[in-house]
């Protein structure tokens, strides 16, 4: 997969869809054309318990369609649960979005979804879609823990608004700090490559998330 960083990313549920003819895991290792181009709904919320509380993402389809389209089919086939907060940076931002499934990793890889324009700013709170350059977001998400706005002009468009548990984000564990080359923290590559093994090993002081929730359509 495609080195994803902000310059050198939540959220999403357990209630599978309404008529969904997809078990879960078919939805993540062979995801249906059809499925993944249904349009999410306008708006909706995603509680998202992790091992250091709960808190609540408010997604907008206005604010950029083909990344909470995505974002929608993730959470609603519980791609996010069980992953880790692999990249949490102090007064930066918390990224997840590497499943700890390295299966799932190879097929999510290719999944990749044009870009949308960034309509809403990166301010405190706000999630955007991780990239590796133009047109290249699969999974990974990034929650803002201050005001990123010169990340708007690199095209990262946010998705939606953590409403609730800010303090939940802010307590997630950092001391792992930055991956390489530049740190000594989770190298995504490896993790692409080894999943949750890599990071229980290494860094078992990683928060993860435990389970998601769609709370309102």
């Amino acid at each position: 997969m495609t080195h994803r960083n902000i310059p050198t990313l939540v959220a999403v549920v357990f209630i599978a869809l309404a008529g969904c003819s997809q078990p879960r895991g078919s939805a993540l290792l062979s995801p249906n054309a059809d499925s993944l181009a249904q349009p999410a709904p306008d708006s909706f919320k995603v509680a998202v318990e992790t091992s250091k509380g709960r808190f609540v993402i408010l997604a907008h389809r206005s604010w950029a369609p083909n990344g909470v389209d995505r974002f929608y089919y993730l959470a609603t086939n519980r791609f996010y649960d069980g992953t880790k907060f692999f990249r949490n940076l102090s007064n930066f931002m918390a990224q997840v979005g590497i499943h700890g499934d390295p299966s799932v990793n190879d097929v999510w890889a290719k999944m990749l979804i044009p870009d949308d324009p960034v309509k809403q700013s990166n301010e405190r709170g706000t999630v955007s879609f991780a990239t590796g350059g133009p047109n290249t977001r699969s999974t990974q998400i990034f929650i803002n823990k201050r005001d990123n706005s010169r990340l708007d002009a690199m095209g990262f468009a946010p998705i939606g608004l953590v409403t609730d548990g800010m303090h939940v984000i802010d307590a997630l564990y950092t001391a792992y700090g930055e991956g390489p080359p530049t740190g000594g923290g989770p190298d995504q590559s490896r993790i692409e490559r080894e999943g949750n093994r890599y990071l229980n090993n290494r860094y078992p002081r990683l928060d993860s998330i435990i389970s998601t929730r769609v709370l309102k359509e």
